[in-house]
């Protein structure tokens, strides 16, 4: 399947024009405001500061930390840009493992008292960067976020995955090498993992970060947890069982580190898995009768959103007072046209089963939903790097209408990092860094490589792993 290319579109108006052609409304200024008194410039009260403008980094998987979780010099250059970047909210910029066993890499962060040191010379980099490009970092809140992979865990071996799950899944169990119940985690272990995040919150607020995020996406462990609708147990079956593991994990931060700022990284909905199919194109696993293990999504018709529990479990974290809040949706494992709308699959994908324009949409679109039932939440918006050059345009728009508080950058900060100080002060985006979402940040990690953008940052078309990367894609396709 082939979709206009984002770069061919001259003006907003031409990309609002084939928005409009797929049935979907993208609002995207003409006018781009810049300067101080801009709206992606204007600052967001929190606690008792401000986060100094609308645009956030994302939170990434690293694959260059050392084989004990330590970052590296490939880390601390990623963090460093991160600070020149010019965004105020750096939301982790990284995910971090709280225990060895969590890790989706084995060269993934690992937050533990032996590593602790050099994980907090990794924040004081990016501060002092972003200190010494904009004359201050006093408008900047840096968080870190805590994770446990659970099905998706290859701690020891890039090629070896080791899952631990919630419960058992009909579909993805054959797909991620879950044979045994011995797998499973039991409520006990659950408790202590619970310890373990605490613990590890407790580690990054010694590291000087302004909040932790306790994730709950991309169908790692948490994220899991929230559609264990079959699960036995005081972690399984009804919406409040199903959120014990949140509840547990804030109620210990709140009371042994209640100056910790909390966020929740969350996927608001997700579908069936989906394969490529007999042309690579992406299509949905089958699957009869309803399907009640997709959190947000309609059992019935599980394409659909099904808001209630999505809703239900803002309105949860607004009760416990978090006011921090990241959306995605879906996994890049199993359903990554949903969560990452990209023109060209990772090696291990299929092809867009539908115009990734449309995927964007869809999050703007829940977004703005989400914020319009909660207006008093902060929240990050994902999905913008596939809009390329019209980014900023749209962001301002969703900002603008109040579908939004910040603009969050993934990939996009992979290639360009310094995007948001660029549009901000006005000048004119450096169209040859500007993300087009060939997947290789993706690709490369899944095959045991570094992280990077290596189709257009000079210093990893560099790098030794470019060649490697070049001969995957080959192989690909010849296969």
């Amino acid at each position: 399947m082939h979709f206009p290319k984002i770069a061919g579109f001259r003006s907003p108006e031409a990309l609002r024009r084939h928005a409009t052609s797929l049935g979907i409304h993208l609002a995207c200024d003409d006018v781009l405001e810049s300067g101080p008194g801009s709206l992606l410039a204007s600052p967001v009260p929190y606690g008792r500061g401000t986060i100094g403008n609308r645009f956030a980094v994302l939170p990434m998987e690293g694959w260059d930390g050392t084989a004990d979780g330590r970052p590296t010099d490939l880390t601390l250059r990623r963090w460093h840009r991160f600070g020149l970047s010019g965004a105020k909210l750096i939301w982790g910029g990284e995910a971090a493992a709280v225990r060895h066993d969590g890790r989706a890499n084995p060269h993934q962060l690992l937050l533990n008292e032996a590593n602790l040191g050099a994980i907090a010379a990794a924040r004081e980099t990016l501060v002092q960067a972003h200190r010494e490009q904009f004359g201050t970092a006093d408008d900047l809140l840096v968080g870190l976020q805590l994770t446990h992979s659970g099905r998706f865990s290859r701690p020891n071996d890039s090629r070896r995955i080791e899952p631990r799950v919630a419960y058992r899944h009909p579909l993805l169990d054959a797909r991620f090498s879950v044979t045994s119940d011995a797998q499973v985690f039991s409520d006990d272990e659950l408790d202590q993992l619970v310890v373990d995040f605490v613990q590890a919150a407790g580690r990054a607020a010694r590291a000087g970060f302004g909040f932790v995020d306790i994730k709950h996406c991309h169908g790692y462990l948490a994220h899991e947890l929230l559609s264990a609708v079959e699960r036995p147990g005081r972690y399984g079956g009804s919406f409040e069982n199903r959120t014990r593991f949140l509840r547990s994990i804030v109620e210990g931060i709140q009371s042994e580190f209640p100056r910790l700022g909390l966020g929740v990284r969350l996927s608001l909905f997700d579908q069936l898995p989906f394969q490529p199919g007999a042309d690579r194109v992406g299509i949905a696993m089958p699957w009869q009768g309803p399907y009640p293990f997709a959190f947000g999504a309609n059992p019935l018709e599980p394409t659909r959103i099904d808001w209630a529990e999505p809703l239900a479990f803002l309105a949860l974290l607004q009760s416990l007072g978090i006011r921090l809040v990241c959306l995605s949706c879906g996994s890049p494992y199993y359903n990554p046209h949903l969560q990452r709308p990209a023109a060209a699959p990772p090696s291990d994908g299929y092809l867009p089963p539908e115009d990734p324009l449309i995927g964007v949409a869809r999050q703007l679109a829940a977004v703005a939903r989400a914020k319009a039932e909660f207006p008093n939440l902060l929240f990050v918006g994902s999905g913008y790097s596939y809009l390329q050059d019209w980014l900023p345009h749209v962001g301002q728009a969703q900002v603008a209408a109040g579908g939004v508080d910040f603009v969050g950058l993934g990939r996009m900060i992979l290639s360009y990092p310094e995007l948001p100080a660029d549009v901000i002060s006005g000048r004119p985006l450096d169209r040859r860094r500007v993300c087009r979402t060939f997947s290789e940040c993706t690709t490369g990690p899944r095959n045991g490589l570094v992280s990077g953008c290596f189709p257009l940052d000079d210093f990893y078309k560099a790098h030794p792993a470019a060649e490697v990367l070049k001969a995957l894609r080959r192989d690909a396709a010849r296969s």
